[in-house]
């Protein structure tokens, strides 16, 4: 019995960590050595931006109980003397972090990691407005480790970061740049304090950093903002106003004006795709009836069958003419998302829907406009080989340049908005608009969908929408299966009148 006590003992200490240091002067007085038990602490600990951490060590002695004193270290600072730790996540970062126990005959330590990480990092994003149009922006959070919750966040996550700051009324737009989610509001025609205004958040915090307003401009309601994602510090970037008309947005520090560039009235359907590096920024103009491009600052050029066109030439010469097609007008713009693996092997493309004077049309069209045609002068591949093609009757005029919807390459397929209705539609079939399928219904037949986004592999489709006779927080988000229409998940009543739904890159 005595040796299985022994053994015992032996097996308990194992779960203790020592690494303790000899400070006693008496070597024949056995020493009170300092255990940590290992099972009381993480190596890793990982907590979201002011949350409370809390440790309580399990420590014991041998031999003898001598009085303890503790010091917790975070980056080679004390922090805290208590036994129990207890530290608020105020800054985001990665702290090294050590826990010293000391009595009179010695030391003993434990290191462990400490990750302060932004309730915001990635996850799906709503920016919404309630009944009197103020802002809201509601988030959700993945969860970064097992037993998190996944649920939105009751609170405003534009108000509770910036609880002094007055934001402009109706918003509009919301986007993900490098390092900075931009958010554009239209503010009030009545109210000169509550004026149109952009504002570019801390993507990590979502603190306001910078913030441009446009008093001077009075007809000036931004709608969308053509950012793309990885636009950098003193670049300016167009931003589409509710009156067709473009302005100049600089990404920081700098003052919004008029567009030197796009100085026509535009649909208000448009888009900016790809980086800082190489980018194109797609939009209609209503004046020409024609799909324009400016293609890393060089531009603007119209898109001909087969050629990149000046807007003098394309009006005057009769040898660009040919080579362009009026259409009556845009009914609406996407981009077909692909996946970063098609991304490697395909180039980027746009699904317009125009209409003709018969008939709708379709096309699906390449964007990197600068592929020349080997063999050829001035000639560039700009639309795809099928060209113009039947899409649905005249009659048929559910969709338009406001219709939400959302294309993507894996399953050839465009989701659009009917009410409450998701419709599929399989862009490159012959099939009429009028032969899409109903994927799903959302919440009431009174619902109104509102706002599209998909999941980097295609897999899900993230759906807001909400009812518009309903009080209070009368926004939805469902995930849906994209290819079937299954219902993934399922978040009602998580926000107000949902006005973009995104998902937030980390």
């Amino acid at each position: 019995m005595k040796v299985n006590k022994y053994i015992i003992l032996a097996l308990m200490a194992l779960t203790f960590v020592s690494c303790f240091e000899d400070e006693s002067t008496d070597a024949t007085n056995p020493i009170a050595e300092i255990l940590i038990d290992e099972s009381s602490m993480e190596k890793v600990y990982n907590i979201q931006k002011n949350e409370i951490l809390v440790i309580n060590p399990i420590v014991a002695q041998t031999n003898k109980e001598l009085p303890l004193s503790y010091a917790w270290e975070l980056d080679q600072n004390i922090v805290s003397v208590e036994k129990e730790f207890h530290y608020k996540g105020e800054k985001l970062g990665t702290y090294n972090g050590r826990l010293i126990v000391s009595n009179d005959d010695g030391k003993a330590f434990f290191t462990f990691t400490l990750h302060v990480n932004s309730p915001y990092e990635f996850g799906i994003t709503v920016l919404s407005k309630d009944v009197e149009g103020r802002p809201h922006i509601s988030f959700m959070q993945e969860p970064m480790k097992e037993g998190d919750n996944k649920e939105f966040y009751n609170e405003n996550s534009l108000e509770v970061n910036n609880p002094e700051q007055f934001f402009a009324s109706n918003p509009s737009d919301i986007i993900q740049t490098t390092g900075t989610l931009i958010v554009a509001c239209q503010g009030k025609d009545d109210d000169p304090d509550d004026a149109a205004s952009i504002y570019f958040l801390n993507e990590k915090t979502f603190v306001m950093e910078n913030l441009i307003e446009a008093k001077e401009y009075k007809t000036f309601k931004p709608t969308k903002l053509l950012t793309p994602q990885g636009s950098y510090d003193g670049s300016a970037y167009p931003v589409l106003s509710a009156d067709g008309k473009m302005y100049s947005l600089p990404t920081y520090n700098a003052v919004l004006q008029p567009s030197h560039k796009l100085t026509s009235t535009y649909a208000q359907a448009g888009f900016a795709l790809g980086d800082a590096t190489y980018n194109d920024i797609i939009v209609w103009d209503k004046e020409v009836n024609g799909l324009v491009c400016i293609y890393n600052s060089y531009g603007p050029y119209y898109c001909g069958k087969k050629y990149l066109l000046q807007r003098d030439s394309l009006l005057t010469d009769e040898y660009y003419i040919k080579n362009f097609s009026k259409l009556k007008g845009l009914c609406t713009l996407t981009p077909i998302h692909r996946t970063p693996e098609q991304a490697k092997i395909s180039r980027k493309q746009l699904l317009a829907i125009v209409k003709a004077p018969l008939y709708t049309q379709k096309v699906v069209i390449a964007t990197f406009f600068w592929q020349a045609i080997t063999g050829s002068y001035g000639q560039y591949e700009v639309l795809d080989n099928k060209g113009f093609t039947k899409a649905a009757k005249s009659s048929y005029n559910v969709i338009n340049e406001n219709t939400p919807c959302i294309a993507n390459a894996t399953y050839e397929t465009m989701l659009f908005a009917d009410g409450n209705k998701v419709m599929k539609w399989y862009y490159l079939k012959d099939d009429y608009l009028e032969d899409a399928i109903e994927l799903l219904k959302v919440g009431s037949d009174d619902a109104i969908i509102t706002s599209f986004d998909i999941s980097e592999d295609h897999l899900k489709t993230y759906v807001a929408f909400y009812e518009p006779n309903q009080e209070g927080k009368n926004g939805s988000v469902w995930v849906i299966d994209t290819n079937s229409g299954n219902i993934l998940e399922q978040y009602d009543n998580i926000c107000y009148q949902p006005v973009k739904i995104m998902y937030k890159k980390k």
